[in-house]
């Protein structure tokens, strides 16, 4: 997509111009001494229709510059647009206090309907990123045990999110991180070890912060099956078993994000960052940030907004966690990377401080690096909170929800509340075929759509999308179709919004609402039917909405079904 110029978002460019045009007016009312002043102004999107297309408190504004009322300044405004009217704007009426509502034509809707056949998969797409690079690490789950649903959170908005940003115009990369080195991964190989010698009938005795869930013991019967007694002359803290564990799971997880549509660009590992630490340490060093007290080697992070300073060398001379964070972030920067996203879990949050104030301790903008928090999900099964899996000894995984309820529904359910809310995901709704479940409500919307197109074509109709003409149009003047026909040309600047503000829950919602109107259309219209122009704009109508429906599964990674 990079390189070619797509034309400007229907609604963004509707609104460019009628911006525009008020501020001409402004400019003309000062120019003929009926105002003073030009403030800046925005336009707002009402939410009911009776309000207008779009509206602005302009008035309002300018009410205590001008020594005016609010009504005075709104009517002495719609005067002058009156006076010399846009072609794109029907009327312009004044409410409540001196808002200044503004209604398009029809035509100027109809539009969006020409531009989307025009465009077809590319509708939605813009340069805005220009070519950025953004580097997204999302998941990154220490390898010591199965993806559990709260990663898959992570997963879906990370794949979700690069999606967005690549729709307008970033160049994006996708990174896994994976903790290979540590004391959590030394506790692993312990456990399995243990585990391993257990199915020979010796007695053990796990640590008591290690691993207990039963993928320990399968990974020891694996191991046993494959390997039989070789092992056991190997002490539990020998190197093997912590390679042989943590590949294992490492395995599972990559098994398990490729099946939900994930592909990384690059999987990092800690370990390659431990020659990079006295580098990094000499830096901080350079900077005046690094000092010695007690032993240990600390960074000054509380310069920089941390709550207290840290430790990234023990007085054992063994380096901490920090240290490689510190490591890794520098070498994200070193990449030359326009911005940098991090998604973590809600376990982090008190993380972020820290490590934003070590990026700025070495000296680099910490406005680069983004991280995003997450909150949970809570699993239930009709109403009720689901039980711990058995084999993952603590949690649900991701497998586990995915082979109940599929892909589709578990991708959706994730991305349906905003990153900073807790998820509600009801097993037993996520499987109904029924308006109760918000993914079978957005596919069979599509699905609809798609046996309406069956319906025209067995009688002859063939609806290209080329060179359709704004008169042919005009005959879908319902209040249905002009909802519809604003959704659909407000989709480009939901993405843009989705995209810029790190939100794909902004997906959903659209989805959902955009499927309401769908349904509802169905029921009340009928689109192919004895009246040939009526036919062919409606066919067009519900052909731009399955365009668009399919462009917006394809960013949050769900099928678009033919047939329900």
């Amino acid at each position: 997509m990079v390189g070619v110029m797509m034309p400007p978002p229907t609604m963004s460019m509707m609104k460019e111009q009628i911006v525009h045009f008020i501020q001409t007016t402004l400019e003309n009312a000062v120019a003929k001494g009926i105002l003073k002043n030009v403030p800046s102004f925005g336009l707002e999107t009402p939410d009911r229709p009776e309000h207008g297309d779009f509206a602005t408190t302009l008035s309002l504004t300018l009410a205590k510059k001008e020594q005016k009322s609010p009504k005075a300044i709104a009517a002495l405004l719609i005067g002058e647009m009156t006076r010399h009217p846009h072609p794109l704007i029907q009327k312009i009426e004044m409410a409540g206090p001196g808002y200044i509502n503004i209604f398009m034509t029809k035509a100027s809707w109809h539009q969006a309907l020409i531009d989307i056949h025009a465009q077809g998969a590319s509708y939605g797409q813009t340069l805005i990123g220009a070519g950025k690079r953004v580097l997204i690490e999302f998941v990154s789950a220490n390898p010591t045990g199965p993806l559990h649903v709260a990663h898959g959170r992570a997963a879906v908005m990370g794949e979700a999110i690069a999606r967005l940003m690549t729709t307008v115009g970033y160049r994006v990369e996708r990174e896994y991180y994976i903790n290979d080195i540590g004391r959590q991964i030394s506790l692993l190989g312990q456990s399995t070890a243990l585990r391993y010698q257990e199915l020979f009938g010796k007695e053990i005795t796990l640590p008591e912060e290690g691993y207990r869930g039963d993928y320990i013991i399968d990974m020891a019967r694996v191991l046993k099956e494959s390997e039989g007694d070789r092992h056991l002359v190997r002490s539990p803290e020998d190197p093997f078993f912590v390679e042989y564990s943590y590949k294992t799971i490492l395995a599972w997880i990559r098994r398990d994000l490729d099946q939900f549509g994930i592909v990384y660009d690059r999987w990092f590992a800690e370990s390659t960052l431990v020659p990079d630490q006295e580098t990094v340490f000499d830096l901080l060093r350079s900077q005046g940030v690094l000092y010695e007290e007690a032993g240990a080697l600390w960074v000054a992070t509380s310069r920089y907004g941390d709550d207290k300073d840290r430790v990234v060398k023990r007085a054992n001379q063994q380096t901490t966690y920090f240290a490689s964070d510190i490591a890794y972030h520098q070498n994200k920067y070193q990449r030359g990377y326009d911005r940098m996203i991090n998604i973590w879990g809600a376990d982090h949050h008190g993380y972020v401080a820290r490590v934003k104030a070590a990026v700025a301790a070495m000296g680099y903008p910490p406005e680069k690096l983004h991280v995003l928090i997450h909150q949970l999900v809570n699993l239930q099964r009709n109403g009720q909170p689901v039980a711990m899996s058995k084999r993952s000894g603590e949690f649900v995984t991701l497998r586990e929800v995915m082979e109940e309820v599929g892909a589709d529904v578990t991708r959706f359910f994730f991305l349906m509340r905003r990153a900073d809310s807790s998820v509600d995901f009801d097993l037993e709704v996520a499987k109904k075929s029924s308006d109760e479940n918000p993914v079978y409500y957005v596919q069979y919307a599509y699905a609809r759509i798609c046996s309406i197109v069956r319906v025209a074509a067995a009688q002859g109709w063939n609806v290209s999308g080329q060179n359709i003409l704004i008169e042919e149009l005009l005959v879908l003047d319902q209040p249905e179709e002009q909802k519809l026909i604003k959704q659909l040309a407000r989709y480009p600047e939901m993405i843009l919004a989705a995209a810029e503000g790190l939100e794909p829950h902004r997906m959903t919602f659209y989805l959902q609402e955009l499927a309401g109107g769908v349904h509802r259309y169905y029921f009340s219209r009928r689109v192919v039917s004895e009246d040939k122009a009526l036919t062919h704009a409606r066919l067009i109508l519900v052909t731009a909405v399955q365009i668009v429906l399919k462009n917006a599964f394809h960013l949050i990674g769900i099928e678009a079904p033919e047939r329900m």
